[in-house]
């Protein structure tokens, strides 16, 4: 099935992790036909990693330092992918993570704001920073990435999904915001995955322990959350916008 990626260029955040989603949904949007995918993450080593493997599979790549809680570092990071290809059509807001946890009166401000800054502000800034090129051209795809998190609520008080929760808002009012100017806005938001939001130092256990809740009994894989972007993403679902779809194994319904 042909997704219209031809002659696309995507911009990918968060995608230094070589474990992660954002690497898998890089990969998958080159092999898919984007032109250009354009990596960034706070470690450009792993960035630069991401954009060789997207380079070998034969299209075009730029690995980008960025801060994505940094206003200033995003502005340079967009404005250096539209520098090198001309245009962004694709964002995926994938940067985020996990600092916080214990009883509520133990959580203290400062990782609070990390987490917010994080996992909310950070795709507020890329997404401030690309909306007027794609607005500019009355065409875009942005697809940010939830949390299955933020409909679960037996593990505790966690900023991580208040922040997701957030994201899920701000989705639908961007979606409807921007309906008119050709950019449609999606969100996928994935149930538990040994990646490196688990810091647990026996990652398998957690997540083992986790999958005993999912009723289809498997943790979700980057290649689960790089097969809906992807389809988000794509002229395919050019009648979709506003929605969050959870790849979660039926954890949340």
């Amino acid at each position: 099935m042909d997704l219209g990626f031809k002659g696309k260029v995507a911009l990918v955040t968060g995608a230094g992790s070589q474990i992660g989603f954002g690497k898998e949904i890089a990969l998958l949007l080159a092999k898919e036909g984007c032109d250009a995918v354009a990596i960034t993450d706070i470690n450009l080593d792993d960035a630069q990693k991401t954009a060789d493997a997207v380079k070998k599979l034969g299209h075009k790549s730029i690995a980008v330092k960025a801060d994505v809680t940094n206003q200033v570092e995003v502005q340079a990071m967009v404005k250096k992918v539209i520098d090198e290809y001309g245009k962004i059509d694709i964002l995926a807001n994938v940067a985020g993570g996990i600092m916080g946890g214990g009883p509520l009166e133990q959580q203290k401000k400062e990782t609070w704001d990390k987490e917010i800054g994080l996992n909310l502000y950070g795709t507020m800034f890329v997404t401030q920073a690309v909306l007027p090129h794609m607005k500019s051209r009355k065409y875009g795809a942005i697809v940010n990435i939830g949390s299955g998190s933020s409909h679960m609520y037996s593990h505790g008080v966690g900023t991580y999904a208040m922040a997701k929760a957030a994201i899920d808002t701000f989705t639908k009012q961007l979606a409807t915001v921007e309906a008119k100017t050709g950019i449609r806005v999606n969100c996928v938001a994935p149930g538990p995955s040994p990646t490196n939001f688990i810091k647990a130092p026996d990652k398998q256990a957690v997540v083992d322990m986790l999958v005993k809740q999912i009723p289809l009994g498997k943790a979700t894989t980057p290649a689960d959350i790089a097969n809906a972007v992807a389809f988000f993403a794509s002229d395919i679902s050019g009648d979709i916008t506003g929605q969050v779809l959870h790849i979660s194994g039926g954890s949340v319904l």
